[in-house]
Order: C-alpha cells, then structure tokens, then sequence
C-alpha cells in the first residue's frame, strides 16, 4: 500500500530580522559615511575606523540600531539579556565587486545596515547553509527546493533599512553589477546580563 498521506513541519527555523530606519538617518550622515576613511579589505574597500558608530555624528544610527537589537533579542530570542553593538565598519563595493564567504567570530547577532539608494540592480545577500566542509553533496533538483532543503537564501536589500541575523550563518555578497558604489555598514553584537543560575552554581555575568 503506497503512503498517500504525510506533512513535513519543521522542528528549528532560522530568523533574520528586517526593519527600515530612515527616520535616524541624515543626508548630513550619509555624507559623513561617505567620507571615511577606507582601506583595501581583499576585494571591496573597509574603513580604517571599525568603532565607527562611536563617531558622536552617528548618534541617531547608533540609538536606532540598539532600538532593533533589543527588539532582536526580546522578541525573537526571547531572552532577557541585552544586545549590544561590539564593533562596526561601511564598507564600498565597486563595480563588478561582491564579498567572499565568511561568518562572524565573537559575534552573536551580526547586521548590515544600507544607509542610501541601493544601485541598481542591487547586489543581494546570500546565505549559506553550509557552515563546513561537507563530505557528502545531496543538493535537492530545482524544482523541489523548499525551505526545508535549499542550499541557499537570497535577500535582497532595501535603502535605509536594517538587517539582522545570526553571526554563524556563512554569507556572502553578490557582485556589484551596476555602474555606481554599493555602500553599506556591517557590525556585530554580543550579549550583556546574567546568564544560567546561582542556585545551579552555573551563574555568569556579562558586563
């Protein structure tokens, strides 16, 4: 007798978080941005200040993104510790330049913010759910990839927005195909509070 009736449901979900900004972010910042000082990062340009939102001409930026974090981490980690942003660079994609492969060390949740008008076509995100060397390659037909199977997910930037993500998942960024800079600024977050319990003597605090 052949199975006629089945449900695949999931048992974890990754999440990344999207939000739009603008009303933190001046054109007076998107200038200043602009004009960092930047350093050769492999392929794409980085600035030489990786605090940048310590600079006190970020201070909306800076308060907006803590805004999206504590969100992050009450609404969708569902946690009582506090997020907080450790370090933070812009980064340029020039034409015909993208971002190779990586993941963020020391991190909990990593973001990327695009502070003005995405070229177009706009270069998207691409995470990958491989986070290793994998011994064995079962990648589904393309015709029967779903969210339970697929090697990858896009996502597509939007101006002034902000998006947040987990920092272990392996990302990349595609090629810059148009014919003006990409700008973005990327950073990282760790977690401050009290984590497990004095009554189990596992009881550690983060400050």
């Amino acid at each position: 007798m052949a199975i006629s009736n089945y449900k695949v449901e999931p048992l974890f979900a990754e999440p990344y978080f999207r939000a739009d900004i603008s009303h933190a972010i001046s054109e007076e910042q998107r200038d200043f941005i602009k004009n960092l000082k930047m350093i050769v990062n492999r392929t794409n340009l980085i600035s030489e200040n990786l605090y940048i939102f310590d600079e006190p001409e970020l201070e909306s930026i800076k308060t907006a993104v803590q805004e999206a974090l504590d969100i992050y981490a009450t609404e969708v980690m569902g946690i009582t510790q506090t997020l907080f942003v450790t370090q933070s660079w812009s980064l340029i994609n020039h034409p015909n330049v993208g971002m190779h492969g990586h993941s963020h060390s020391n991190s909990l949740v990593s973001g990327s913010l695009y502070f003005c008008e995405m070229p177009t076509p706009t270069a998207s995100m691409v995470f990958d759910k491989h986070k290793a060397y994998q011994q064995l390659e079962l990648n589904p037909e393309k015709d029967k990839q779903n969210i339970y199977n697929t090697p990858l997910n896009i996502v597509t930037p939007r101006a002034n927005e902000i998006i947040l993500f987990s920092s272990g998942l392996q990302h990349f960024v595609e090629p810059n195909g148009s014919s003006e800079p990409r700008y973005s600024i990327a950073f990282n977050s760790f977690i401050k509070g009290k984590l497990g319990s004095y009554r189990d003597v596992s009881e550690l605090t983060l400050r």
